[in-house]
């Protein structure tokens, strides 16, 4: 990334209908810098920009799970493979990995709120010597808004990942019912040993309760890591739009220990 201010245009490669309102696109980017849960700014010109989280990448393609709920993304959902998008970023801090190396790993996510942490899951789906172990819990609204089916399904079949899916609403083979925090009190904390981080993204309210639920189950509140969804307009801490009392989301954040997120209230 040369001016951080400027957006750089890419190529859509391929684009995965997940939902009847979200799309993964796939898009040609080279840059073997980007971190677990930092986000990109998305633009097409004369229509708008928007912060996109990371839901995957590689080291020549990033990917971004859209949900179309306004101008921009209306357009976006016109767009195909070949068509040209612009972005600029990566921005943000993403998930501390190096400091979870060897621990438990505990991802608890809701709805489009799976889609920061995809790749997280990924990465210890494929590197399992970085860790003790996986707990997954992916929460949707219903049958009909689940996504990266293909993911749940690895995550499900790993050995040393233990998933619980679950549906706020109706039924589905292999979902559990009700809200993805009624299933905290299924992962053995006390086996732990101190030894283990939590990783919460959803709507705030979500987040909120999940970390309540976690420590009545015993986790200290410094073991757990929220990621909070911002209109950030600019990304580099100058329009002030994502500040939360002296805390700029897009500087300091996405991603933030619970001991600091729990004092950020608009």
């Amino acid at each position: 990334m040369n001016n951080p201010w400027l957006p750089q245009k890419h190529r859509i490669l391929n684009i995965i209908e997940e939902t009847d309102l979200e799309s993964t696109f796939i898009v040609e980017f080279k840059d073997p810098q980007i971190r677990h849960g930092q986000f990109f700014q998305l633009s097409l010109p004369k229509i708008g920009e928007a912060p996109i989280s990371v839901s995957s990448f590689t080291d020549s393609t990033v990917e971004f799970t859209i949900r179309r709920v306004g101008n921009l993304t209306n357009v976006l959902f016109d767009l195909h493979a070949g068509d040209d998008i612009y972005i600029r970023g990566p921005y943000g801090n993403g998930f501390p990995l190096e400091d979870f190396k060897g621990k438990h790993i505990v991802v608890i996510a809701g709805g489009t709120g799976v889609s920061p942490v995809r790749s997280t899951l990924n990465h210890y789906l494929h590197n399992p010597q970085d860790c003790r172990d996986v707990y997954a819990i992916a929460g949707f609204r219903d049958a009909q808004h689940v996504l990266f089916e293909n993911d749940l399904r690895q995550w499900r079949q790993a050995a040393h990942f233990h998933t619980t899916l679950t549906l706020d609403h109706g039924e589905r083979e292999g979902f559990q019912e009700g809200f993805a925090m009624n299933y905290v009190k299924d992962i053995p904390f006390q086996d732990f040993e101190e030894e283990y981080a939590v990783i919460i993204v959803g709507p705030p309210i979500m987040m909120k309760f999940t970390a309540e639920e976690c420590m009545k189950n015993g986790v200290g509140e410094d073991h757990i890591y929220v990621s909070f969804e911002r209109k950030m307009s600019c990304a580099l801490g100058k329009c002030g739009h994502c500040k939360i009392n002296e805390t700029y989301v897009c500087l300091e954040g996405p991603v933030f220990p619970y001991t600091k997120a729990k004092g950020l209230v608009d």
